[in-house]
């Protein structure tokens, strides 16, 4: 839970919660906070663990778009986006050779091919794009 919270915040709370209770309740109000933040972390548990029982093998399906979405926080977009292009345009996987760009084609969508105007004719007009 206070994975995020390092010495420096710590002690700036310290000294937060001495101004605010003073040095005679600062000691029972951090044995307050303690007790309730073992309670609820008990109350989470004891949720899991009742959830688990009731459902079964269930639980385990539940929990996989969860882990999944847990995994979404280290993915780094370029590399997705990067991956994804691989994928559709069925590229081998950037090598050390080919990191550099050697010996890499261009990736180019073919163009439709549109016949050329005559002398003097003007091109058609789409009404829905003016």
């Amino acid at each position: 839970m206070f994975d995020s919270v390092g010495w420096g915040e710590l002690i700036v709370l310290l000294i937060i919660g001495l101004f605010i209770f003073g040095p005679d309740r600062l000691p029972e109000a951090a044995a307050w906070l303690g007790r309730s933040v073992r309670k609820v972390r008990d109350y989470a548990t004891g949720a899991r663990q009742q959830l688990r029982d009731e459902l079964g093998p269930e639980f385990d399906e539940l929990q996989k778009p969860l882990n999944d979405l847990r995994g979404l926080r280290n993915i780094n977009p370029r590399s997705m986006v990067t991956e994804q292009a691989r994928k559709l345009f069925d590229e081998e996987p950037e090598t050390p050779n080919r990191a550099s760009g050697a010996n890499r084609k261009p990736v180019t969508a073919p163009r439709p091919v549109e016949p050329a105007l005559k002398p003097g004719e003007r091109p058609p007009i789409d009404p829905d794009a003016t």
